[in-house]
């Protein structure tokens, strides 16, 4: 499944809806997104990753860095590691 972004607007903030696979290049363009709607808008941005299937190791710390960066928070992140489980655990 091809990574799919969408941007909505919160009260407070700014957020990316990501669904699909994260690959490098998809969490190299999604930080160049999130920093630019930062730094066009003013606003916090938060990424919501609940609708991720999978995160390449190479995009994780993109993600991570990301995440230490004022400004920035990643959210979902706790379905998506419950979806991991579930999915190990009906193939066991």
């Amino acid at each position: 499944m091809p990574t799919h972004i969408t941007q909505l607007e919160d009260s407070d903030r700014s957020i990316l809806r990501v669904e699909g696979q994260l690959f490098i290049e998809d969490a190299n363009l999604l930080t160049r997104i999130a920093r630019n709607l930062a730094d066009n808008t003013g606003r916090e941005v938060a990424i919501d990753l609940a609708d991720v299937d999978f995160i390449d190791s190479e995009a994780a710390p993109i993600l991570k860095d990301l995440q230490s960066s004022e400004g920035f928070e990643l959210t979902g992140v706790e379905i998506l590691l419950q979806n991991a489980v579930n999915e190990v655990e009906r193939h066991d």
